[in-house]
Order: structure tokens, then sequence, then C-alpha cells
């Protein structure tokens, strides 16, 4: 049985195409933490890994999940148990290095089930990602197959969810991907530092030029994005984005807690 008085446990989540992978495993290079790998699941996410909750394909997949009341969990759901919290951490041991301290676990619905975890597991960490809505969607539809529109609503959706549940969080770091795209080296340390970890560069490399690719399809559509824009932009300037000026992003904002030990 894993002995979490030897452990810290730290959840990454965020949207799907949102930067989740690329931070998780940013974390687990550290010699100190270890995270899921070779695990044959897609993405090596813990949600496939275990047979606790529902994972994001039960609710209709990335671009989808969120709109579905039943995938929100919190500290009132019926699978909060003791039973539940030794289940999770068997499956999820075999694919961690016990050796390390700290332990990774990456998914993206874990952005609307924090207060769930934290039910679970009270002393645990929370990493979120944050990425433009207009990257996040325009990255996220060849999966979901639903319309840009839709798309933008469930980023509304997920992360008005999120911002309900984070006062109920007593150890939260958000960062956006957008930060880490420009400095590397420096939102790395931001994380670790608050997950009690020596800063260390970034071992993988990081590309600044992540959302290009999306910001040129968004504008290749020309008027098309007239009335997404009209529809939307009063939303999304909320959380520090923009459709208008995509260049805008969000600051860092304040960390809830510490998980230094």
């Amino acid at each position: 049985m894993l002995d979490l008085s030897r452990h810290r446990l730290v959840f990454v989540g965020g949207l799907h195409r949102s930067g989740t992978t690329l931070l998780a495993n940013l974390i687990a290079e550290h010699p100190l933490a270890s995270g899921f790998a070779g695990t044959g699941v897609p993405a090596d996410e813990g949600q496939h890994l275990q047979s606790v909750y529902p994972p994001a394909h039960v609710y209709g997949g990335p671009g989808r999940f969120g709109f579905r009341r039943e995938a929100h969990l919190t500290e009132g759901s019926e699978l909060v148990s003791a039973e539940n919290r030794e289940r999770l951490l068997s499956e999820w041991a075999p694919h961690w290095d016990l050796a390390r301290p700290v332990l990774v676990e990456k998914s993206p619905p874990n952005l609307i089930r924090t207060r769930f975890l934290q039910a679970l597991y009270p002393e645990a960490s929370f990493v979120m990602v944050v990425r433009h809505p207009v990257a996040v969607s325009l990255a996220t539809q060849k999966w979901s197959r639903t319309s840009l529109a839709a798309l933008l609503r469930h980023w509304l959706v997920c992360h008005r969810t999120f911002e309900a549940d984070r006062s109920r969080l007593a150890r939260l770091l958000v960062v956006s991907y957008e930060e880490l795209a420009a400095d590397p080296d420096a939102c790395l340390a931001r994380v670790l530092a608050f997950l009690g970890l020596e800063p260390l560069p970034a071992a993988l490399e990081v590309r600044s030029d992540g959302n290009e690719l999306y910001f040129a399809r968004w504008r290749a559509l020309g008027l098309r994005t007239l009335a997404l824009r009209l529809r939307f932009e009063g939303a999304v300037t909320e959380f520090g984005y923009s459709l208008r000026d995509l260049a805008a992003y969000p600051a860092s904002g304040p960390v809830a807690g510490t998980s230094g030990r």
C-alpha cells in the first residue's frame, strides 16, 4: 500500500490541448518527481488507469465532457470514500517510481474535479493550466467534431466551473500555457517552488510559437469570426484572454496555500 506520509500527490489538469501533458512531463523530469510514462493509455493520463470514476470519454470526450453536469465531481460525490481513496492509489502506484517523493497524475478533466480529488487526498497539490480559447478550440475540433461556437462555450463552461471551485482548494497554482511558452524556465521554477522542489531548467523543449498556427487559422476565417467575437468576447475577457487581441493572456495569479514540507 502506498504510504502518503512519504509522498506528495500533485494533480495537473486543464482542458485538452491546454499544455497539461507538457507541464506534467516537465515536472516529472525533476529527479525528485515521478509521472506516468509508457502506460499504453492515451497521453499517459491517470483517468484511464483507474476504475473509481468515469473518464472524460464517458461524457463525450474532448470539447464535450464539461457540458455534462455529472462530470463535475466535488466533495459531495458518493464516490468519496476511504475505499476509493485506497483503490485509486493501488491502481496508480504501479506506474510511479515510488523512490521519488513527488507523484504526478495528469488528466484534463481534473480541471472540474479538484474538489473531489482534494476530498480524497486533503494534502494534495493542484497545478491547473489555462490556454487561449481559440487555440484550445481549434486544436480540439478534430476530436470533438463540433462547431467553434460549441467549443468556445465548452471552454467557458469548464473554466467557470473551475473558477467557482478554486476558492475551496487549499493548495493551488494556476499557470497559463502562454507564460510557459514565453519563459519556460521561469514558469517551471514557479511551479517547482510551489511543489517544494528545487527549481531546475526545463529539461524538455518548449516551443514559443505553439499558438501561432491556431491564431493563423482563426485569422484566415475572416468575417466568419465576427459573430463569435460578438458573442463570446465579453466572457472571454473575464479570464484575461481576448478574441480580438490574440496576444493577450492572463497575468500569473496568486498561489493558494503551499505544498512544501
